[in-house]
């Protein structure tokens, strides 16, 4: 009678035992993949400010059921976000200001609460009422990456800008010092998106910013970026 009262005992055990490892395994879940934006196409002037996004539908390996977050901001580093939307569909459409820069971007999540990492961000531009030039949008960084080190007292400041007027042209006024915001102009109008600078001192954080301007007397005031040396 003993002999069968331990033998129950540890055929429990080992069942037990094998009834949490398989629990485990379903328990595993991965992310759902990142979404890739439709519509509005990047850099898109659009002449509504009745925006309607939208996005490649997301698959989840475990087949979760999938939500999405789209954000919308009026700055390239989501610090500004002027709407934030989940939906169970791929598009959702929002009213904006008009006349202004936007930024968007989504992800997808999972019945688990797990998410994908957020797509590539897009901008565009809503339609003034009888305006006749649009500011550029904002510029964005290029390098040095945004508080990284750099080894040299020699750097280059590299940025990219547009405009949705793209006849117009361009031209920037860069500040750099080591004080946040940037007060010292080191360069005016200059017409390319790159600047060496070679009077960088070590051991010190730099701020930097760029002020696009237009050749209709437009200008769109950039972020300001930060980098250390060593």
């Amino acid at each position: 009678m003993m002999k069968n009262i331990f033998y129950s005992l540890i055929m429990g055990a080992v069942l037990f035992s094998c009834s949490k490892g398989g629990d485990d395994e379903e328990s595993q879940n991965t992310a759902p993949t990142i979404p890739v934006l439709v519509s509005p196409t990047n850099n898109k002037l659009c002449i509504d400010n009745v925006i309607s996004f939208q996005w490649n539908v997301s698959t989840d390996a475990e087949k979760n059921s999938i939500k999405y977050q789209l954000q919308v901001a009026t700055d390239n580093q989501f610090t500004q976000i002027v709407s934030t939307k989940e939906v169970t569909d791929n598009n959702q459409s929002v009213i904006l200001e008009k006349a202004k820069a936007y930024y968007w971007r989504v992800k997808a999540i999972d019945s688990d609460n797990l998410s994908s990492s957020y797509s590539l961000t897009y901008s565009f531009y809503t339609e003034g009422i009888a305006q006749s030039n649009h500011l550029p949008f904002l510029p964005q960084l290029v390098i040095p990456d945004y508080g990284s080190t750099v080894s040299s007292t020699a750097v280059v400041l590299k940025w990219s800008a547009s405009d949705s007027d793209t006849a117009d042209k361009l031209s920037y006024d860069i500040y750099l010092s080591t004080t946040n915001p940037p007060t010292t102009k080191i360069a005016n109008t200059v017409t390319e998106t790159s600047l060496n600078v070679n009077s960088i001192e070590i051991a010190k954080t730099y701020y930097w910013k760029i002020v696009v301007k237009d050749d209709k007397g437009g200008e769109t005031i950039g972020q300001v970026w930060s980098f250390k040396s060593n």
